[in-house]
């Protein structure tokens, strides 16, 4: 049986995805948070890759980055 807080690719992609996007953009993971009305801490531990994120959550913070849901799964970092 696998340790459920290991963590899978995915979510190693999305984070890396997301705090690309996020600082090309030049935003913290404060005011990103804000913008999606999440907690900083969530949105740190999402960033880290520790979080098996919602499908709610990822369009929150595709929002808050103003970028399509797509680009924080794209495997190729577009």
């Amino acid at each position: 049986m696998s340790n459920p807080t290991q963590k899978c690719g995915a979510q190693r992609l999305f984070a890396a995805n997301m705090r690309r996007i996020r600082k090309a953009k030049e935003l913290t993971q404060e005011k990103v948070a804000e913008a999606a009305d999440l907690h900083p801490n969530y949105v740190s531990s999402v960033e880290r890759g520790e979080r098996n994120i919602s499908i709610c959550n990822i369009e929150r913070i595709a929002r808050a980055l103003n970028v399509p849901m797509a680009a924080l799964v794209a495997e190729d970092g577009q």
